[in-house]
């Protein structure tokens, strides 16, 4: 039996994916209304973290942000079996993920975190890429499981490495949607349409997941349906901006970057998709 804590957009795409998958499993979120959804679908739905953990060793957390993690944690931990496997999914804190890990091997049990890329679609269609932080022997044990929810995994180190990867991931996403909207508005200038330009950068030195697959996917088309909204970015942003100010680190780059995203607050709500950054600043365009 697989657990699942957290059963939004991306917990409740896991859940779904594995059940079509054939594997056993039971949810539980915090939210009633949630919980109620989920059983609607046909998921077994736990209305505790007890009853969760009296049937699972191996427990996904899909969480919004560290300090729930930190707090689902305080309650789980002292709740599960001996040998059992925590794998926190959500876009957590390297410093919280390593704090995690060093209670779990204390008590028994092991923390691996294992943030993924791919939104709610690969969720559901099983095409996510996650990046793992922990021992490589409890990592090679949830393989089977992880198979079913990914395309790919990559063993990146000890726990808080997967975390600290994520975070660099996502500035970068964030810095090449700001950068590959200024070069569309700026090509346009010189008669060159968004389509023809795609082509040349991508046939370039200067491609990006951004230019191959979120113009196609969601900006060209103006979908803008993603499932991964503007108040997430800033959140994982503001993340990296964290890390490098508790780090003592100058990243003059990482803050220009951060107060983009920061200033489009005015015009794009948090609950936009986050591809609509291209939208920012063109209305200002002569």
């Amino acid at each position: 039996m697989i657990g699942i804590v957290g059963c939004g957009a991306m917990g409740g795409s896991m859940v779904q994916r594995l059940l079509e998958e054939g594997q056993s499993v039971i949810c539980h979120d915090a939210v009633s209304e949630t919980r109620a959804r989920m059983a609607d679908t046909g998921a077994q739905v736990a209305d505790d973290l007890a009853t969760l953990a009296s049937q699972c060793t191996t427990i996904i957390l899909s969480l919004p942000k560290a300090d729930i993690v930190k707090a689902v944690m305080l309650e789980l931990g002292p709740l599960l079996q001996a040998g059992s496997i925590i794998l926190d999914t959500s876009t957590s804190e390297p410093d919280v993920t390593r704090e995690l890990a060093a209670q779990a091997a204390e008590a028994g049990y092991v923390f691996i975190d294992g943030p993924v890329s791919g939104g709610p679609n690969g969720a559901r269609k099983g095409t996510m890429t996650m990046v793992l932080g922990g021992p490589a022997d409890s990592i090679d044990s949830i393989q089977p499981m992880l198979a079913h929810l990914t395309a790919k995994t990559v063993h990146i180190g000890p726990s808080g490495s997967g975390h600290a990867t994520k975070i660099a991931n996502n500035l970068l996403c964030a810095a090449n949607l700001a950068l590959m909207s200024e070069m569309a508005r700026l090509a346009a200038t010189q008669g060159v349409s968004l389509e023809n330009l795609l082509e040349g950068v991508n046939a370039g030195s200067g491609r990006s997941g951004v230019s191959e697959v979120n113009f196609p996917l969601w900006i060209q088309n103006e979908q803008y349906n993603s499932g991964f909204t503007m108040g997430l970015m800033r959140k994982d942003v503001g993340l990296a901006v964290s890390l490098a100010e508790r780090t003592e680190l100058d990243l003059p780059a990482t803050r220009a970057i951060a107060a983009i995203w920061e200033a489009s607050r005015e015009s794009l709500a948090d609950s936009a998709d986050f591809n609509e950054i291209y939208k920012f600043g063109k209305s200002s365009d002569v």
